[in-house]
């Protein structure tokens, strides 16, 4: 089964069932909506029905041609189906070629917030064509610049130094600048999911939700609209840079670097017009990362050595919600 979106499948599904079928495979397509929306219980139990009609057996294989929310979506239906089939995730966005498709993670958003229903499931395979970015549109490789910068400042500096070098080459799309950065980020995110697959409380993996604690919430109290989750995500480390500052003493040249260097791939920089930092702590305290109502903040000392997550008292984070645009409670 092959699971797509309408305005990949346009572009590359037809060919990509052709090469499924010259292998010897029997191959159906089945489309899901564009983008987080997706990513619904509705649409989980379609993809089962789906699987269903056609059959799919435990020998058989899914495999995800899309941004983020296919792959999450396609391989949670995959984790689940018959307690689970092996699966291949086909990311056509930056985002996804340097994040999401690498280390198993799947889930489908709940009202309550993002991702809290999903499974740990590894692909069998992930094929990360860095020549489909060519049809990505403009805003959407900005977006997926978001998490290469989040994968420097949390993991690895000489990747941040590496954007911040090539900047213009990323935004202009240069082939052999966007192949650097896809192979240099998932060999530093797969470094780190290796050791800590399932991220553990205080592992290694918790680094990699630099900013996404902010980003979920913005996400969320928006409907999972007008703002895209890359966009969401650079917002979130703008603040979490703020906190670290206080907090974790990240020196205030590298808050600086980090919110110049968003700012040259032309990421947002302010929480959008009317919401509350009221609201987005609460719907941080929702989030599949909370423990027991209370937020825990991943931050980083330096570039590239995020810690582990801190509890954070709610008027220091309140503060920082209200210097990046939130109106207050």
């Amino acid at each position: 089964m092959l699971v797509s979106e309408p305005r990949v499948a346009a572009l590359y599904a037809m060919r990509t069932l052709a090469a499924l079928r010259r292998a010897g495979l029997a191959a159906s397509l089945v489309s899901v909506p564009t983008g987080e929306p997706a990513k619904r219980a509705r649409h989980l139990a379609r993809l089962w029905d789906a699987f269903g009609e056609l059959g799919i057996g435990r020998g058989d294989l899914v495999v995800a041609l899309g941004g983020g929310a296919v792959g999450d979506l396609a391989g949670f239906a995959a984790a689940t189906w018959l307690r689970g089939v092996r699966w291949v995730c086909v990311p056509t966005s930056l985002l996804a070629q340097v994040d999401s498709s690498v280390g198993g993670k799947t889930a489908i958003d709940l009202a309550r917030g993002k991702n809290l229903a999903g499974a740990f499931h590894q692909p069998a395979l992930v094929v990360a064509d860095t020549a489909v970015l060519a049809t990505l549109p403009p805003r959407h490789l900005r977006a997926g610049l978001a998490e290469v910068v989040k994968m420097g400042m949390a993991i690895d500096a000489s990747l941040f130094r590496a954007v911040e070098r090539d900047a213009g080459a990323l935004l202009a799309g240069d082939a052999a600048a966007l192949a650097a950065v896809v192979t240099r980020s998932v060999r530093a995110k797969a470094a780190v999911t290796r050791r800590d697959e399932r991220e553990r409380e205080g592992g290694r993996r918790t680094a990699l939700n630099l900013g996404h604690t902010f980003g979920h919430a913005i996400e969320a109290c928006l409907g999972y609209r007008r703002v895209l989750h890359g966009e969401a995500v650079a917002i979130g480390l703008r603040v979490a840079a703020r906190l670290s500052a206080v907090v974790a003493g990240l020196p205030g040249r590298d808050v600086a670097r980090q919110d110049a260097l968003l700012d040259r791939l032309g990421l947002p920089g302010r929480i959008p017009t009317g919401l509350t930092a009221g609201e987005l702590l609460d719907a941080m305290r929702r989030d599949k990362k909370g423990r027991n109502g209370s937020i825990r903040y991943v931050l980083t000392p330096q570039l590239g050595h995020a810690s582990v997550p801190r509890s954070i008292p709610d008027r220091r984070v309140a503060a920082a919600l209200v210097e990046a645009g939130a109106r207050p409670s």
